[in-house]
């Protein structure tokens, strides 16, 4: 299941996105305004977990109108939220920030997922720490989730991101350079993991597991469908729920209509939901509140810490103005 576009290289080609995009959104916008919620989805197992509520009916049951608008390259749903064309968006927190710096006014209303495995540093045999990595080389694709991994785990093993030698390469070849012996270690993200581990060429030295908070998948919405498509939003909330329950209580089910929506067999889509923690009321709650130390706005300085390195964000977003914690207290009582 290939990230379409590298999420963090959203804070940098926002603008040629838009432009990229025009047919796209002028598509949408020629389509006939309805009164339901127009939300993008894009391929990562949190957001296609949204036709779980689709197909078993949790939308009808919690009277939320929602119309799933399916998005093959990640980088068109980003822009057509940012452009008004979406009432809401799958997206992840690092993508939310960029537009928050530039003023748009998108909150984040719900937390799907973290990522908790599967995205992972994979080496050989001989290295057996992070620390093992210095005067290394390492495939990835730059100034991606997998590159914020990669700096997430070096620094906590006390090296610096000059101390390694990057090797720029789509998750893919990243995965193959790796197979093949050309490069040291690599990061990608699952179905690649799983492939590695399994022919016994690498282990994961350090995972999204490791770095818990800073990799959220969440519904962000407009501020303007918050106060018009309100009701719809805090039912589509209590679906979320239903959908993780039902996730967790019948796997086989859930992966078989996840994997139908992206083309896989049931059988392939199953590697992808041990490394997702699907976010239920609970680890929501703690999301959205400020005070709890993996939450979206604590755990914001350091996502835009790398952007800022990487020169990927331009502004200073207000972490907390990009938060609504209201809809999902409504859909809770």
């Amino acid at each position: 299941m290939p990230r379409l576009l590298s999420s963090f290289l959203i804070a940098r080609r926002l603008h040629a996105v838009l432009a990229g995009v025009a047919v796209s959104l002028a598509c949408l916008a020629a389509t006939p305004v309805r009164a339901e919620v127009r939300v993008g989805v894009s391929d990562w197992p949190g957001w296609v977990a949204w036709y779980v509520a689709q197909q078993k009916g949790f939308f009808g049951k919690h009277g939320a109108d929602v119309k799933l608008v399916w998005f093959a390259n990640y980088s068109d749903s980003i822009a057509a939220l940012s452009s008004g064309q979406l009432d809401a968006n799958s997206q992840s927190w690092s993508d939310t920030l960029g537009p928050l710096a530039k003023g748009l006014p998108l909150k984040a209303v719900l937390v799907n997922d973290n990522s908790a495995g599967n995205d992972a540093l994979l080496a050989g045999a001989k290295i057996r720490t992070v620390a093992d990595l210095k005067g290394k080389t390492v495939a990835l694709e730059q100034y991606s989730i997998s590159h914020f991994v990669l700096a997430t785990a070096l620094a906590k093993a006390g090296l610096k991101p000059s101390d390694v030698k990057i090797v720029n390469l789509a998750a893919a070849d990243a995965a193959a350079a790796f197979m093949m012996g050309r490069v040291d270690a690599a990061v990608v993200w699952n179905p690649w993991i799983d492939r590695i581990v399994r022919s016994g060429k690498g282990h994961a030295l350090f995972t999204s597991a490791d770095m818990p908070g800073l990799i959220p998948d969440l519904l962000v919405a407009q501020q303007k469908a918050i106060a018009t498509k309100r009701k719809d939003l805090v039912g589509m909330i209590r679906a979320w729920f239903d959908a993780e329950r039902f996730i967790r209580e019948q796997p086989a089910e859930a992966a078989a209509i996840m994997a139908r929506v992206v083309g896989m067999k049931p059988d392939d889509y199953k590697v992808f939901l041990p490394g997702t923690r699907f976010f239920d009321a609970a680890a929501n709650r703690a999301a959205l509140d400020a005070a709890q130390p993996a939450s979206l706005q604590a755990v914001a300085p350091t996502i835009a810490g790398f952007l800022r390195d990487n020169k990927l964000l331009e502004g200073k977003p207000d972490a907390g103005r990009g938060v609504d914690a209201t809809l999902l207290a409504e859909a809770l009582k």
